[in-house]
């Protein structure tokens, strides 16, 4: 028997392959785990809303990790296990010096909605790909403050020279105050502090009972590292950066080689991999 007892997956690039697709092995592999009680749970960047289509189609039935962590909330009730979203007052700073310095488009979260003070070709392309809707709001800063509320994340959209410039120039002013990760290439994400996947693994598990050594997280990118770390098993797929793979316990398979198939194999089913 099996002593991992839960099951965290990135979905983009991890979980899905190119065509934002659950191969059927892994769908098969995912279900068998369950079968055998293991719990499992997506760890994504994504929004809810965008995340629970993903967890519909392997039957999950549990806290979700998204927002990065920022927040975990339940597939089915909708229960929030927490929430930490980037303080009103800090967002406002952080739009106004993205807006100032570098010009770059900015998604913010509210209420698992996506806002952007324009419709740009960025923009299009990130709700095209999340499966959400688009609201246009105008000045960000703004909208912000007559809602009076604080956003779960901001997500800078750029290329990945300018994020690297920017992310090197963020770090050193934010970085005590906000978790600063790119979760994609030409995504720079902005979220609490805590607010990131490793801090929301331990959450999970302190609410389940469950020890560190019992955990699975497989990832792909840099927003992945502090569960990879935090996990008993932390897994790097083969299409990984790296980086990520050098913090890794072992390296599957890539996403379009049913990697996470694999590890569910393995290491949770016992079968010998050839």
């Amino acid at each position: 028997m099996s002593i991992y007892k839960l099951l965290a997956l990135d979905v983009d690039d991890t979980l899905v392959n190119a065509r934002l697709q659950i191969p059927e092995r892994t769908r098969r592999a995912v279900e068998q785990a369950r079968e055998a009680g293991v719990r499992v749970t997506l760890a994504t960047g994504r929004m809810f809303c965008s995340a629970r289509p993903f967890a519909g189609q392997l039957g999950i039935e549990e806290y979700l990790i998204t927002y990065q962590g920022a927040l975990v909330r339940h597939s089915v009730t909708g229960e929030t296990l927490f929430h930490r979203p980037v303080p009103l007052d800090l967002a406002g700073e952080i739009i106004e010096y993205i807006k100032k310095e570098f010009g770059y488009h900015i998604n913010i979260y509210l209420d698992d909605f996506l806002y952007v003070a324009e419709r740009t070709p960025e923009a299009e392309r990130y709700a095209a790909h999340s499966g959400t809707p688009l609201g246009v709001v105008g000045d960000l800063d703004r909208f912000l403050q007559e809602r009076n509320e604080a956003p779960t994340k901001l997500l800078v959209v750029a290329e990945e020279y300018q994020l690297d410039e920017l992310l090197a120039r963020a770090r050193p002013v934010y970085g005590e105050r906000l978790h600063i990760t790119k979760s994609k290439p030409h995504f720079l994400e902005f979220s609490h502090p805590d607010g990131h996947k490793g801090h929301a693994l331990a959450s999970i598990a302190g609410h389940y009972g469950l020890q560190r050594e019992e955990i699975i997280a497989v990832g792909d990118t840099y927003n992945d590292i502090e569960m990879i770390e935090y996990a008993g098993l932390g897994v790097a797929v083969g299409n990984a950066r790296p980086e990520v793979q050098k913090k890794a316990d072992y390296v599957c398979p890539s996403n379009e080689d049913c990697g996470v198939a694999e590890v569910v194999e393995k290491f949770i089913l016992g079968r010998e991999i050839r």
